[in-house]
């Protein structure tokens, strides 16, 4: 009996291009406010749109809803998530300080010389991106800013930890909000510069970058194996940014109405 033959199939990227590029370009238009927080969004007007099918589509808008970008209504559709209201941001940090400051005592126990590597790399990533200017400094910073907590989380080896981190998306709701900040999307309209200046206060002082600075002394603290100082650094920092936020937020939406979802 002769013996049976393994087929190779050969890859197929180009369907998985087309599909994290279509993903990517919705992504961008949500972050943007071409689509706006509460809008529907129509699969055959985005794909005709994008100049792509149903399938690149509909397969981003589930890989955004996991994200907490897009929700998905039994009978109506898909629609962009709205803003956090208030309630819902003070919520998200407090749950934070609960696990963040854990994630960063386990790092400093387990971290490894690759992974100081790592870390410390972000570090530097960080302070090249203070060279930026106005919305892209923002941007580059954000961005940071999730890398550096996604990457405690990971080297604190508690998979639970990662997964309840990585599903707050917390970097992605902040960033919304200060984009629809300054395309006058939350009212009332004369409050709309609070963001910036509030985003500004969260990643600058007048000594510096402060956010900056607290990363760096928790990376210091988890690099040097110092479980206490990187969970004090971490509750601190978490902490602090909670307290820089939240008296402005009221400014915005006294009666809730950019609530999200």
């Amino acid at each position: 009996m002769p013996q049976s033959r393994l087929v190779k199939v050969k890859a197929q990227p180009r369907r998985s291009i087309l599909s994290d590029e279509t993903y990517l370009m919705i992504r961008a238009m949500i972050f943007s406010h071409e689509i706006v927080p509460g809008e529907r969004v129509n699969i055959d007007s985005l794909a005709l749109q994008l100049g792509v099918s149903q399938t690149p589509v509909r397969e981003a808008l589930a890989r955004l809803e996991s994200e907490d970008l897009i929700a998905k209504e039994p009978l109506k559709g898909y629609r962009a998530t709205n803003l956090l209201t208030i309630k819902e941001f003070a919520d998200l940090f407090n749950f934070r300080l609960l696990i963040e400051p854990y994630s960063a005592e386990q790092a400093a126990i387990l971290i490894d010389s690759s992974g100081i590597k790592e870390l410390q790399g972000e570090i530097t990533r960080a302070r090249q991106a203070l060279k930026l200017n106005d919305d892209r400094l923002i941007e580059a910073i954000t961005e940071h800013d999730a890398r550096f907590h996604a990457l405690i989380a990971k080297y604190s080896n508690n998979k639970t930890l990662v997964s309840a981190f990585t599903n707050t998306h917390c970097h992605l709701h902040l960033f919304r909000l200060y984009v629809a900040a300054q395309k006058h999307l939350i009212e009332p309209s004369d409050k709309t510069s609070f963001i910036q200046d509030l985003f500004s206060r969260y990643y600058q002082s007048d000594r510096g970058q402060l956010a900056i600075k607290q990363h760096t002394a928790i990376a210091k603290a988890i690099c040097a194996h110092n479980p206490e100082k990187a969970k004090a650094e971490m509750y601190s920092h978490i902490e602090s940014s909670l307290k820089r936020f939240t008296p402005d937020l009221h400014q915005v939406q006294p009666d809730g109405k950019a609530g999200k979802k």
